[in-house]
């Protein structure tokens, strides 16, 4: 019997992202037996995109405007556990006209634990429908693909 090596959705190699979030984990992010959560990782790496997307002062989106997940894939390769600190890796992978896609892993102490990559949607609050990413969004996120 040989064995094959199942590709991961994104890549592993930590040099592969180029926007940072380091996220502590919590005793409450464990389940009865004794690793994070599997619900856990989608708010690790939720965390790294809200770092990014959300501005403190002036939203990225602009005023009236949402981003939504549209799609979410994920590869779980290696358990968490509490303590300690998990760093969520970043990319943009492409963009569209009124989405982009993201690739992010999850990763302690060099080990990458998941990898990931999701669809966001820029829609318009008011109707619910998709918006063009403007110029200035695209130039926002061309720092991080």
């Amino acid at each position: 019997m040989t064995s094959t090596k199942r590709a991961t959705i994104c890549d592993t190699d930590r040099s592969f992202y180029k926007h940072w979030t380091s996220v502590n984990l919590r005793y409450g992010d464990t389940d009865r037996q004794g690793h994070v959560n599997n619900a856990v990782f989608c708010t690790l790496l939720e965390s790294g995109r809200v770092d990014f997307l959300f501005d403190k002062e002036v939203p990225i989106c602009g005023t009236g405007k949402s981003w939504v997940i549209a799609r979410l894939s994920l590869d779980y390769l290696a358990e968490l556990n509490f303590p300690g600190i998990v760093e969520v890796g970043s990319r943009v992978l492409s963009m569209g006209n009124s989405s982009f896609t993201v690739g992010q892993a999850l990763f302690v102490d060099m080990k990458c634990c998941s990898t990931a990559e999701s669809i966001i949607v820029l829609t318009d609050e008011q109707t619910k429908k998709s918006s063009a990413l403007t110029p200035e969004i695209k130039r926002i996120l061309e720092r991080i693909s």
